[in-house]
């Protein structure tokens, strides 16, 4: 498959040295499993690019907002990093036309390409820091990334979407909500958790996140959406 990086780096001011770090930014597993010897998958630069991610962030909204709380800074760095907000920022950079996947996952839409998207823009987070360090991914976050604050606290989006979705369950059936994992994948060191949302015996939604309560929160998200009372 023949993929012009470059004029990625043209559309987003980057300037790679190790062109192979950037294409594996965009490989996903499926694309290796199905071609064999194409180089690396981009897992290991999701890991290393969720880190950078959350310390640039934490950063810019403990200074952004002098005045919030610790719990008030953690609801808004969720949604800022959540899977909706990064799979929106890709889609803004035109990630998608630059993905590398199997035959199968190419044809996937939805809450799986949104999943693979916003991991997509952590390894690229990853890549840019092994390339050309933490100021420079600093200047990629800050520029294509913290911006988004302003409309979800404009908006009310980071409030706790857990504690809405008992809320509105409540109010209008009468039931607590149940939250159950539905599936993990991948390794210890860098898990993913699926989560589903229960209103007695019905699945309303489900969620992902990298940990049980983002999946959790992501869940109910979704429910939100799924029962109109988002």
């Amino acid at each position: 498959m023949n993929i012009d990086f470059g004029v990625f780096e043209k559309k987003t001011n980057l300037k790679f040295s190790n062109k192979e770090l950037l294409k594996r930014a965009f490989t996903h597993r499926s694309f290796i499993n199905e071609n064999k010897g194409q180089g690396e998958h981009n897992e290991r630069l999701e890991f290393l690019g969720d880190a950078v991610l959350e310390l640039v962030i934490t950063d810019y909204l403990f200074h952004k907002y002098p005045d919030s709380t610790e719990g008030e800074l953690t609801l808004y760095r969720a949604a800022l990093v959540n899977t909706q907000s990064l799979s929106q920022v890709a889609l803004d950079l035109s990630m998608n036309e630059y993905l590398l996947l199997s035959k199968g996952e190419a044809k996937d839409t939805g809450k799986a390409r949104e999943h693979i998207l916003a991991n997509t823009v952590e390894s690229l987070i990853g890549a840019i820091y092994l390339d050309s360090g933490y100021d420079d991914a600093r200047d990629f976050i800050v520029t294509n990334i913290s911006h988004y604050i302003d409309e979800i606290v404009e908006k009310g989006t980071w409030i706790d979407s857990k504690s809405k979705f008992q809320e509105k369950a409540q109010e209008a059936t009468g039931i607590t909500p149940m939250y159950k994992t539905v599936r993990e994948t991948g390794p210890d060191h860098d898990k993913k958790f699926t989560v589903g949302v229960y209103l007695n015996n019905e699945k309303v939604a489900e969620g992902n996140g990298n940990s049980k309560q983002s999946a959790e929160q992501d869940a109910a998200l979704n429910g939100l959406v799924r029962k109109g009372w988002d």
